[in-house]
């Protein structure tokens, strides 16, 4: 039995290394890069006075209206679940070396990583057939109905704090350009620093709305109110009621613009 499950260990592990698949998952974030440059793109123009959902649904909505967008849409779909695959399979064949803590972190990271790039797919997917969603509705719909109970209410802050503290680490790396040790060795000269600097500034950015998104779950479970709880476009427009508010959310779109670049560059040099 143990020889048959290396066996299949190995052929998995072979399966996932191929280049082939190696390529799609690459795919996946070029995918997600254009789904960040959407969601940014969308936010600088409520900023500018617009409208418009800055969200996963209002920014696949708007490639799926787009000339083309059903032949995107099933490629961002096969992308993005390529590398939810990929690192579904790192969480297992990358850490079998390592040992307690460590392993459990990497884990953890891989298995979430995972669990995001899913998700992503998953809208595209559900464009690409033809249906829709909705975010914010969704995500008031599931708050309401766990505010019902404490148990609920307890793991709603729970994935607050969560959500702040991803959005801490997020700033961190970019702040201290951690992001680049899991990429291979950029280009030298202005061209390796301009992608550098797109790291850091889309990771702050992204970093920022993620904070405000945990904090307004935190809040709006506290006040059992889940109107307040609106996902990151609710997060994002909630800005512009801030001092400045305009400006920053500006600032924040054309972050998110700037970490979906670094996303499609990451396709190129990120360590696979």
């Amino acid at each position: 039995m143990g020889q048959v499950e290396r066996q299949v260990t190995k052929a998995a592990d072979d399966a996932t290394d191929s280049k082939g698949f190696i390529l799609a998952a690459r795919a996946g974030y070029i995918a997600a890069g254009l789904l960040h440059i959407l969601i940014g793109a969308i936010a600088l123009r409520i900023a500018s006075g617009g409208s418009g959902s800055a969200d996963q649904s209002g920014a696949v909505g708007q490639l799926a209206a787009s000339p083309g967008g059903g032949i995107l849409l099933w490629a961002c779909f096969l992308g993005c679940s390529a590398l939810a695959l990929f690192m579904l399979s790192e969480a297992f064949f990358a850490t079998r070396r390592l040992d307690g803590k460590e392993k459990l972190g990497r884990q953890l990271k891989f298995v979430g990583q995972a669990a995001a790039y899913g998700a992503i797919g998953a809208t595209f997917g559900i464009y690409a057939l033809g249906g829709s969603t909705s975010s914010s509705g969704s995500t008031q719909s599931l708050s309401a109905s766990l505010m019902s109970n404490p148990a609920g209410s307890a793991l709603l802050i729970a994935v607050g704090v969560g959500v702040i503290a991803t959005g801490g680490y997020f700033i961190y790396s970019g702040a201290t350009k951690r992001f680049r040790r899991d990429l291979a060795a950029l280009p030298g000269g202005s061209t390796g620093r301009a992608i550098t600097a797109l790291g850091s500034t889309g990771y702050i950015a992204k970093g920022l709305a993620l904070l405000v998104l945990g904090v307004l779950l935190v809040l709006a479970t506290v006040r059992n109110n889940p109107e307040e709880s609106t996902g990151i476009d609710g997060a994002l427009k909630s800005l512009q009621e801030q001092p400045f508010g305009i400006w920053i959310l500006g600032a924040v779109a054309v972050g998110l613009i700037c970490y979906g670049a670094f996303l499609v560059v990451r396709s190129r040099y990120q360590r696979m």
